[in-house]
């Protein structure tokens, strides 16, 4: 392992605004003490809880953060050299309401307690094409995010994948969740909202390379039952390169 990521995993150990409990822990019987005492033991106030999952470098979080001070945002990903880059900014800015939790998105029910939760933004997800239960916006998922998100909460998810935001909203429509919002091209879109000034660092090569991004918001309630979406969807091409490799081709729409 460099140095350079070293430090990075030494930097995060010591963010007070850091939090990180292992699956071995977890599995061990080990409980994140601060499960439903976000608010209180944390950000010292009642204001609204956002996560984002999957959020990567954390520029999203942070870019929330910032416009929307009255609301408390964590960031959540399991690869936490990626995740420092939004954990030092935030730190240095000294952001009160900004806080990273490193942990799988399977685990996320060990962490927040019932209704903790108002909003989640789920950023460029892997689509996952060949393994339904991965996918983030499958009901396996809905099923999970529901124990913590109060009733009513939003839902937001941005994507360059056709096939994932498909899926979705099949997924809204089998389930009969109230959908809010909806574009296939955002950029281009009568939507007016400050989530236009935030573009990660991928979002931007994404753009730049020709693919729209496609944006769905919509309402949680909670279900007895889910049921999958029963409809054959056109895969995305590209994938099949590989996420890492397919940022290098000159992609066109």
């Amino acid at each position: 392992m460099g140095k350079n990521k070293l430090k990075k995993f030494s930097d995060m150990e010591s963010f007070p605004h850091v939090f990180q409990l292992s699956f071995d822990d977890i599995r061990a019987g080990a409980e994140f003490d601060m499960k439903g005492e976000w608010n209180n033991r944390f950000f010292k106030n009642n204001n609204p809880i956002v996560i984002e999952l999957g959020c990567g470098r954390g520029e999203y979080t942070v870019g929330l953060a910032k416009f929307f001070p009255d609301k408390n945002f964590i960031g959540i990903d399991i690869k936490g050299a990626r995740m420092w880059v939004g954990a030092k900014e935030s730190h240095e800015e000294e952001m009160t309401n900004v806080a990273f939790l490193r942990t799988k998105i399977e685990m996320l029910s060990h962490f927040f307690g019932k209704d903790e939760v108002s909003e989640v933004w789920i950023t460029f997800p892997d689509p996952q094409m060949k393994k339904v239960t991965k996918r983030m916006m499958a009901t396996n998922f809905m099923a999970q995010y529901q124990t913590f998100v109060r009733p009513g909460g939003i839902m937001h998810l941005k994507t360059d994948s056709n096939f994932m935001f498909t899926y979705s909203r099949e997924m809204i429509k089998a389930n009969g969740y109230e959908e809010l919002f909806q574009t296939p091209d955002l950029y281009h879109s009568d939507i007016v909202d400050d989530i236009l000034g935030i573009k990660t660092y991928y979002e931007q090569q994404w753009l730049a390379r020709g693919l729209d991004i496609k944006y769905l918001k919509f309402e949680l309630q909670p279900r007895e039952q889910f049921m999958e979406p029963d409809v054959e969807i056109e895969l995305d091409p590209y994938r099949s390169f590989g996420r890492s490799k397919r940022s290098e081709l000159n992609i066109g729409k």
